[in-house]
């Protein structure tokens, strides 16, 4: 992944939000992550002319937030013609197969389960940073 693309975090748990940096960082990611704990917050970033012009980027998105859901936040970068691109990695504790079909209908790109245990749940972020590290973003404009 190119070190231009930055990192957007939408995770209310802030010891998930430390474990899935940590574990990003030890794949050697050294993009800069950008971590929000509300979709409000996030989405006022997302949709920030900064943002917007300056793109790439990549989403990971949690679908339990304090303020609204995920999937609210997926469908609106999804729906808008410069922030569709951006990939969005969904990063949920929910195993729904509604919720999962959802959220591919909408445009996830990947859906990961996070794993209860604390050690599984390190192993998955650590193979999600080599899948982050081999992966080509697009531009979003």
């Amino acid at each position: 992944m190119s070190s231009a693309v930055k990192i957007v975090m939408v995770e209310d748990d802030h010891g998930h939000a430390r474990l899935i940096e940590k574990n990003i960082r030890r794949a050697n990611i050294s993009n800069e992550i950008v971590h929000f704990d509300a979709g409000g917050a996030a989405l006022d970033y997302l949709f920030s002319d900064e943002v917007r012009a300056n793109g790439p980027m990549l989403i990971l998105l949690d679908l339990n937030l304090p303020d609204m859901s995920g999937t609210d936040i997926l469908a609106r970068v999804k729906g808008d013609d410069r922030l569709r691109r951006a990939p969005v990695v969904v990063l949920t504790t929910t195993d729904d197969k509604v919720e999962i079909q959802r959220c591919y209908d909408l445009g996830c790109n990947v859906y990961i389960t996070k794993p209860v245990d604390y050690e599984s749940f390190a192993d998955a972020i650590r193979q999600l940073g080599l899948f982050l590290s081999v992966m080509q973003s697009p531009d979003i404009e």
